[in-house]
C-alpha cells in the first residue's frame, strides 16, 4: 500500500516538474503530505549498432525528363488545343438549323357499323412500315442525288470552302463524299411507336436550312406517294387480271356466237323453230278444216261438182305444205350440219355466252371493290411541324468542340506519359 503510494507521488512528481510545478505544490493541489524526492534513474548509455537517422530530405531538382514532359505537354496539348480553338473561333462558319417533323398516315373509310368506333376513336392510322421506308431513305444516295439536281448541294455545301475546310464540303468530292457529308448535315430523329419523324437539317444560311427542309420533305412526299400508288396497284393487280381474263373469255364467246349467226343466217333457232311450228300448226287447221269442208260438200253436193275438186287440190296443197314445213327439220345445211345439230351447237354457244357474262359481271363487281378498297386505304404525308427558319446559329458547338479535342488530347498525352514512365521503371 506504501509502494502505490509512493508511485503515485513520483508520477505525480514528475508531471508537476513537466508542467513546472514543485512537488510539494502538486500534493498539497492533491491534499496529500509532500513525499519524499526519488532518485533518478540513470539515462541508457547509446547503442553503438542503432540505425543512424537520415538527415532531412531536399527539395527536388527538376531534372531533364521533367523539362521534356512538360514540353510535350506543351507541344502535344496546349498548341494544338490553342490552334483548335483558334480554328472554331476565326475560321469555323456558323451554321443555321431548320427542324421540320412529319408522319405517314393512312387514311381508313370504315363500314357503316363502325362509324361510332371511329368517331371516338378517329379514321386515321399510322403505318410503321412504310415510316421506317422513309427513315432508310432520308439518309441513302437517292436522295442526295434529288436533292443535289433540284439545289445544287455541292455550291450549297462549298460556300465557306476553302476559308473552312474542315466543316465545309469540298466541292471535288464524289457522290459518296456528298452523301456522307449530307448525313452529317442532317439528323434523323425517329419514334418508332408513334411513326414521327423529325429532322433537323444544317447548312450555312438560314435561308439554305430552310429550303433543304422544304425541299426534303418533298421528296418525302413524293415517295410515299409512289409507294402509296404502289399498294393500290398491289391491291387491284389480282382483280385487274381476273377482268381481263374473263373479257377476253367474252369477247371470244360473242365471237363465236355472232359466227354461227352469220353461217347459218339465224339469229335465234329456237325462236325459229317455233316460228316453223307455228306455221306447221296454222297448216294442220288449215288441213283438218278443208277435209271438213270436202267431206260435207261430197255428201251433199253432186259428183262432178267444181267445189269438190277445189276442196280437194286445196287439201293436197296443205299436205304438201305440211311436209315440207316438216322437212326443213330434218334438212341438212349447206355445211351438212342438221336442224338438230344446229339447235344443239346453238344452246351450246349460248350456255358459253351467258357464263362469260356472268364472269365478267362478277369480275367487273371485284375489281370495283378492290379499288374501292385502295383508295381508302390512301397514304399521305402530314408534317405536325413545318420547316423553321433559324435567326441564330446553333452550330458548330465551339466551347464543347474545344473542350472534346482538349480533353482527348491530354488523355492520349496521358496515356502517353505513362506508358513511357513504365518503361522506364522497368530499365
Amino acid at each position: 500500500m506504501a509502494s502505490d503510494h509512493s508511485s503515485t507521488a513520483t508520477m505525480t512528481a514528475v508531471t508537476a516538474a513537466d508542467r513546472g510545478i514543485a512537488p510539494d505544490g502538486a500534493a498539497r493541489a492533491l491534499g496529500r503530505p509532500a513525499a519524499r524526492p526519488a532518485a533518478l534513474l540513470p539515462f541508457p548509455a547509446t547503442d553503438p549498432q542503432a540505425r543512424p537517422v537520415a538527415p532531412p530530405a531536399q527539395f527536388a531538382r527538376p531534372r531533364p525528363r521533367h523539362w521534356a514532359l512538360l514540353a510535350s505537354l506543351l507541344l502535344l496539348v496546349v498548341l494544338p488545343a490553342a490552334l483548335w480553338g483558334g480554328y472554331l473561333w476565326t475560321r469555323a462558319s456558323d451554321q443555321y438549323v431548320s427542324t421540320v417533323g412529319f408522319s405517314v398516315r393512312k387514311e381508313e373509310s370504315p363500314p357503316a357499323m363502325d362509324m361510332f368506333g371511329s368517331i371516338l376513336g378517329g379514321g386515321f392510322a399510322g403505318t410503321a412500315s412504310d415510316t421506317d421506308i422513309l427513315y432508310e431513305f432520308l439518309g441513302s444516295s437517292d436522295l442526295v442525288q434529288r436533292v443535289d439536281r433540284a439545289l445544287d448541294l455541292r455550291a450549297m455545301f462549298s460556300r465557306p470552302w476553302p476559308h473552312d475546310f474542315l466543316f465545309a464540303f469540298d466541292p471535288s468530292g464524289t457522290i459518296e463524299d456528298l452523301t456522307d457529308y449530307w448525313r452529317r448535315q442532317l439528323r434523323i430523329y425517329y419514334d418508332d411507336s408513334a411513326g414521327i419523324i423529325t429532322l433537323r437539317v444544317s447548312a450555312f444560311t438560314p435561308q439554305d436550312a430552310q429550303t433543304l427542309a422544304r425541299t426534303v420533305f418533298a421528296e418525302s412526299e413524293q415517295v410515299v406517294n409512289a409507294l402509296s400508288e404502289q399498294a393500290r396497284r398491289d391491291a387491284t393487280r389480282h382483280a385487274g387480271a381476273e377482268l381481263e381474263k374473263t373479257r377476253v373469255l367474252l369477247t371470244e364467246a360473242r365471237q363465236a356466237m355472232t359466227a354461227f349467226r352469220m353461217r347459218t343466217r339465224i339469229l335465234d333457232p329456237a325462236a325459229d323453230l317455233g316460228a316453223h311450228m307455228t306455221v306447221t300448226t296454222a297448216l294442220q287447221a288449215q288441213l283438218a278444216e278443208a277435209q271438213v269442208t270436202l267431206d260435207t260438200l261430197r255428201r251433199n253436193a253432186p259428183a262432178g261438182d267444181n267445189r269438190i275438186t277445189q276442196a280437194e287440190l286445196r287439201i293436197e296443197s296443205l299436205h304438201n305444205r305440211i311436209e315440207q314445213e316438216r322437212g326443213k327439220f330434218s334438212a341438212s345445211t349447206p355445211e351438212g350440219d342438221s336442224y338438230a345439230q344446229l339447235i344443239a351447237e346453238y344452246e351450246r354457244l349460248k350456255v358459253d355466252l351467258e357464263f362469260a357474262e356472268g364472269a365478267y359481271q362478277a369480275a367487273r363487281i371485284a375489281h370495283e371493290t378492290a379499288l374501292q378498297g385502295a383508295q381508302r386505304q390512301s397514304r399521305y404525308l402530314a408534317a405536325h411541324i413545318a420547316p423553321t427558319l433559324a435567326e441564330r446559329s446553333l452550330l458548330p458547338s465551339r466551347p464543347w468542340l474545344l473542350v472534346l479535342g482538349a480533353g482527348g488530347l491530354f488523355l492520349l498525352w496521358s496515356i502517353g506519359a505513362l506508358v513511357c514512365y513504365s518503361q522506364r521503371d522497368r530499365r
